[in-house]
């Protein structure tokens, strides 16, 4: 097996549940990824609003969704150790 297989592999692999811990660089990475959902999910709303063709604003409408969704899936999974309260504070 190379390298490259081997790193495949160990990148596919998921924890069975999540760490007692969350260290800072972890809570700095959660909070960038909310940042830049909610970021896209907004400007993809400002664009539609602003866009004459309905086929891309119909197009920016679903990526919004999208990353709305993804937004509230990030926060779901934080819920349950309390860590959305810290990251909001």
């Amino acid at each position: 097996m190379n390298q490259q297989q081997i790193n495949q592999q160990s990148a596919q692999q998921t924890m069975p549940q999540p760490p007692n811990v969350v260290s800072t660089k972890d809570e700095m990475y959660i909070t960038d990824m909310l940042s830049w959902n909610l970021l896209t999910m907004k400007k993809a709303h400002f664009f539609a609003m602003h866009c004459q063709d309905q086929e891309i604003k119909t197009a920016l409408e679903q990526a919004g969704q999208m990353h709305q969704r993804h937004y509230e899936k990030i926060l779901s999974h934080l819920q349950p150790a309390g860590i959305n309260k810290q990251l909001q504070q």
